[in-house]
């Protein structure tokens, strides 16, 4: 089959089983599987106009809200973060839009942009990681009474269902704080200092055509010491509406630029997304099945190795 805006040939089938096998692989961890659809689109189908950002963003569109709608079912969405990540990311994303399509439209210049910053979050986490999370005990406490939780739901289901649902209480919403208990522990959370941090990952995400939140994720469980297991709605839903705004604008603008190709490739995206839906109600549903440990390492493994596999290309062009 043929798609004429990003010029790829390929067999129908193959962009939505990528796109579920992905999604399940990253939707545990809140990403919704756009970072690394973006590799395959650019390194496999040879799709590299700034069309690819746009087409991601509408795979976003399509695949999020089956998770979403898991997550917000097990009681699991902190509402305020995700209020915060798209006031934050909303702006963020247009900025980063602009920048792709003036600045970065070679190829070669946006993939050592995308792995250095892909590299840079994936260390920060693995060093996390490796230290024991000692900084974040809190974080660890609570995902370990949630696990205990799902487990009593698995053995004793009359008796485990409540424990593992609706866990989260939201104590404090305003301009200053955020606060929310999850299993025992309160975490508190800047609501500025979120806000900045949304801003300029949403910038970087309107570059890469992942909408912010799979950046967003890591920072949440890295530098804010937030469990896994409250992060991973609001990150999608975050990714969700940034993206809407994502892909309107690159379609609004492109017109502007007859010499490149801007607007999103429509058919593809829309196979891509339909993988990507069930991929990420799967990935969803089994989150609290895993380890929080196991998520977060898969998390790391995906991003170093997009970011190796960016930053040794370029290198080796050199």
């Amino acid at each position: 089959m043929h798609f004429s805006v990003s010029g790829v040939d390929v067999s129908p089938f193959i962009p939505p089983l990528v796109a579920f096998a992905i999604s399940t692989f990253t939707s545990t961890g809140g990403v919704s599987g756009a970072i690394l659809l973006l590799p395959f689109q650019m390194s496999v189908l040879g799709f590299t106009s700034p069309a690819v950002s746009a087409t991601n963003q509408l795979y976003n569109i399509v695949a999020i809200p089956s998770g979403v709608a898991r997550y917000v079912r097990e009681g699991r969405m902190v509402w305020p973060l995700t209020w915060v990540v798209v006031a934050g990311t909303l702006p963020g994303v247009l900025i980063g839009a602009l920048i792709r399509v003036r600045w970065l439209p070679d190829p070669a210049a946006f993939k050592v942009f995308a792995g250095a910053v892909l590299l840079y979050i994936g260390a920060r986490m693995a060093r996390d990681l490796i230290r024991g999370g000692s900084r974040h005990a809190s974080a660890k406490a609570a995902e370990e009474r949630f696990q205990q939780a799902v487990q009593r739901n698995r053995e004793l289901p009359e008796e485990g269902s409540e424990s593992a649902k609706e866990v989260i209480a939201v104590h404090r919403f305003s301009l200053t704080r955020i606060s929310y208990q999850f299993h025992g522990e309160v975490f508190h959370v800047a609501t500025p200092g979120i806000f900045a941090l949304a801003f300029v990952v949403g910038i970087v995400g309107g570059v890469y055509g992942i909408g912010g939140g799979a950046i967003i994720a890591p920072f949440f469980v890295a530098f804010f010491g937030l469990p896994v297991y409250t992060v991973a709605g609001a990150a999608l839903m975050g990714t969700f509406i940034t993206s809407v705004a994502g892909v309107s604008f690159y379609q609004a603008i492109a017109p502007l630029y007859p010499n490149l190709t801007v607007a999103p490739d429509w058919p593809l995206g829309l196979l891509f997304g339909l993988g990507g839906a069930a991929g990420v109600y799967c990935g969803a549903r089994l989150q609290k099945h895993l380890p929080a440990r196991l998520i977060k390492w898969m998390l790391v493994s995906v991003i170093l190795f997009v970011a190796a596999r960016y930053l040794l290309g370029i290198i080796t062009l050199l």
